[in-house]
């Protein structure tokens, strides 16, 4: 079963039990012990034995995410606290007039926090949620904002987490390459399309148009998805409470978490896992590049809280005693998120998507590598195939790890080709792990918006898969233009942005007038 499409297994099985039964960590968790039953050749203590070796692999090595995480909840929980969260939320329920500004303001902060997708989705979460819960914004709507401003922003943005994960898998100047794949993410671009469109012509459809009717008529934000969407008590907020106590600890935060990635950046050897000051990078952009996301998250967001916590005392809004009580508060918080990405990360360590115990990725590499396709078809298929491994394995970085050297080998480092299929790796990477339940960066939308887990993915799924579909085709047109030397890379873009527009602008008529007939059979 080792190296074999049997290591896909463990998260076909966690996959399917989370979507039927709802019962996400009792799905994980049987996904991790499959998968160490059939690494253990089905010996029950051996598999336990195992589940715990990758648990505690997996945990360790992803301890800085943990910390951030914890330090987010307790950062949320002050700003809650210092009334900055509720001041901020009065001040945009008197500017912002509808329900679409409230969803076109909370896209825009999605963007503008490019820096990595965990920080985004937290961040965006507990900042937007009380100016869409006053326009009745379903949480489940809410979670597909914050998830498709985060993953789909950062694959595009030269500067961030993603960019340096990217440029580390390419040879040569791999940020100048990561760079030209920009304009050919069509999954990533035309979900931000998609966003933006939704909150200015309101066409929704599917599970996701029935919450929102919910919402709207009854004020169930959580259209009856409860379990596990509770915020808990109600924190008591500081009566004098400014909008600068919420943006200014934003603003530090930020300027922290990316002063951590240029100082990781610079000092970070990653042959020992350890800081070494003997170690310079030659500037800012090849810091980026060489940076660890969840070391440098982690020092940032801890860097933070210290100053946060500083300008909340000599405020006066928080005391000493509400700072250190917040630490508990904070970490209840993130105990759900947690619980779920250590799950999530055992399967994926069980699975090996990057190598060991099943070894899926010896699967993907030996049924890739040797294959003989037109090469005109490599952009839609390592499109397919990253969506399908990311989904899987729920992890986009380790999905374009592995395909990306593949694509390389096979195509070359720079040219048009290689570079459009490159993108349709990243696009495809995304796609896979923004609809996979089992990805850390869905289960901290769900987190960021307090939205049932399940029920996001379920009226996410439909969205991202019609943007995904449009890519596919995208890539197939473009692709094919490239290899019969019709058109060089730049007119193949165009041609390939030209189609994938006007089949997204097809598809918004359709459901636009599908709604509108539905909603004169309703009136009659």
């Amino acid at each position: 079963m080792v190296g074999t499409f049997w290591a896909f297994l463990p998260a076909i099985i966690a996959i399917v039990l989370a979507l039927a039964t709802k019962q996400v960590y009792v799905s994980l968790f049987l996904g991790v012990l499959v998968g160490a039953l059939m690494y253990a050749g089905g010996d029950p203590l051996e598999a336990l034995f195992t589940v715990y070796q990758v648990m505690s692999e997996k945990v360790g090595g992803n301890v800085p995410i943990i910390v951030f995480l914890v330090v987010l909840g307790i950062l949320v929980v002050l700003m809650q606290k210092s009334g900055g969260a509720k001041a901020y939320g009065d001040w945009a329920g008197k500017k912002i007039k509808s329900k679409g500004g409230a969803l076109a303001a909370t896209s825009a902060l999605g963007c503008l926090i490019f820096v990595d997708d965990y920080f985004n989705c937290l961040t965006v979460g507990s900042v937007m949620r009380p100016v869409t819960d006053k326009f009745k914004v379903s949480r489940s709507k809410l979670a597909y904002i914050i998830d498709a401003t985060a993953a789909p922003v950062c694959i595009i943005a030269p500067i961030s987490s993603w960019a340096a994960a990217v440029a580390g898998e390419l040879e040569g100047d791999g940020l100048m390459v990561f760079i030209k794949t920009i304009p050919y993410n069509v999954y990533a671009l035309l979900t931000l399309v998609m966003v933006f469109s939704l909150c200015f012509f309101k066409f929704d459809f599917g599970k996701m148009k029935r919450n929102e009717n919910i919402a709207e008529t009854t004020g169930d934000l959580f259209a009856g998805e409860t379990e596990g969407a509770e915020s808990g008590e109600e924190i008591k907020a500081h009566p004098k409470g400014k909008v600068r106590h919420l943006l200014i600890p934003v603003i530090i935060l930020i300027a922290c978490c990316v002063g951590g990635m240029i100082y990781t950046g610079f000092y970070y050897n990653w042959d020992t896992g350890l800081i070494d000051t003997a170690l310079q990078s030659e500037n800012v952009i090849q810091a980026f590049s060489n940076c660890d996301a969840g070391m440098s998250l982690a020092i940032g967001s801890t860097v933070a809280l210290v100053l946060i916590s500083l300008y909340y005392m000599f405020s006066g809004v928080v005391s000493f005693k509400e700072i250190t009580g917040s630490f508990t508060d904070g970490f209840k918080a993130m105990v759900p998120a947690i619980l779920i990405l250590t799950f999530a990360w055992s399967i994926s360590g069980i699975m090996g998507a990057k190598g060991g115990y099943l070894d899926a990725q010896a699967f993907v590499q030996n049924n890739i590598a040797n294959s003989n396709f037109p090469q005109f078809l490599f952009p839609m298929i390592f499109f397919v195939l990253a969506g399908a491994i990311a989904f899987s394995t729920g992890t986009s970085w380790g999905t374009f790890g592995v395909l990306v050297p593949i694509a390389v080998s096979v195509l070359g480092g720079s040219g048009a080709m290689a570079v459009l299929t490159v993108s349709a790796i990243l696009g495809g990477a995304v796609y896979g792990d923004h609809v996979s339940p089992i990805s850390d960066t869905t289960i901290l939308a769900s987190a960021g918006a307090q939205c049932n887990h399940v029920d996001h993915v379920n009226t996410q799924l439909p969205y991202a898969s019609v943007v995904a579909g449009i890519a596919a085709v995208s890539y197939l047109i473009a692709g094919l233009c490239l290899d019969l030397g019709k058109m060089n890379g730049i007119l193949s873009g165009a041609l390939m942005w030209g189609l994938a527009l006007v089949l997204f602008a097809a598809f918004v008529i359709i459901i636009k007038l599908k709604n509108r007939k539905a909603d004169k059979a309703v009136q009659k």
